[in-house]
């Protein structure tokens, strides 16, 4: 594998306990790189995540993602990997009894940081690059949908990852805002990180064109340019 591929699956099975969601996936992601997974709902684009992060198992294939064998890794080992990658979820998932800085300070306790010092000097520097350095101590429901989606992504930093997988990240937010946070999600691939983004929103898929592959017929395909990905949507 060379070295600047952070994930490469050949021949890839991906299983749910009752069905093969993904049959024969091949996927190679570069360093820097920022690729769409596209495809209806309940197509497999979650679940390719899912198990990108080791919560859905690949029953097949050979499958390295960030340096792990995930046929061969051991669940003591999941939350190394997980380490390594940085996940933005659709609801954000944020702690809503906590403020921004103690949602932050919680993931960094539970990922072994030990010195206070050092946790807030790193959610100082998370929080300024999505822009919410003002925002530390505001609770959840004061933010926007956007706010709390930025938050979510500076959560997903925090670790300094080599891949961020977000999961339809702006689908509960409005246009304008979508923008903002996918413009957020293109500049950190430009720092050298991966970005895979799994999307409905073909707007931003359209606004933002980067390399797009697609969940259909329980197969990931490299998607076929030639047809619009609004027109996608409605088959």
């Amino acid at each position: 594998m060379a070295l600047d591929t952070l994930i490469k699956i050949k021949d890839g099975v991906i299983s749910q306990p009752d069905n093969i969601v993904l049959n024969n996936v091949d996927l190679e992601v570069s360093k820097g790189e920022l690729l769409y997974i596209i495809g209806k709902t309940g197509g497999g684009k979650s679940s390719l995540l899912k198990a990108l992060y080791g919560e859905l198992p690949f029953a097949q294939g050979s499958c390295i993602v960030v340096g792990y064998d995930l046929k061969k890794i051991k669940p003591k080992q999941i939350p190394f990997l997980r380490r390594k990658l940085g996940i933005v979820f659709q609801d954000f998932q944020l702690l809503t009894d906590r403020n921004v800085k103690e949602n932050l300070m919680f993931v960094l306790k539970a990922t072994g940081w030990k010195k206070r010092a050092d946790m807030e000097n790193r959610i100082g520097e998370v929080l300024e690059k999505v822009g919410l350095q003002s925002k530390e101590y505001k609770m959840p429901h004061e933010l926007s949908g956007g706010e709390q989606q930025r938050v979510g992504i500076a959560r997903a930093l925090l670790n300094d990852p080599e891949v961020i997988l977000a999961d339809e990240p702006t689908g509960n937010l409005d246009p304008e805002t979508s923008a903002g946070i996918v413009q957020l999600l293109v500049n950190i691939s430009k720092t050298g990180r991966s970005v895979i983004i799994a999307t409905h929103d073909y707007a931003i898929v359209n606004q933002f064109p980067s390399r797009i592959l697609e969940c259909r017929n329980g197969m990931l395909l490299e998607y076929n340019n030639s047809t619009n990905t609004n027109d996608s949507e409605s088959k």
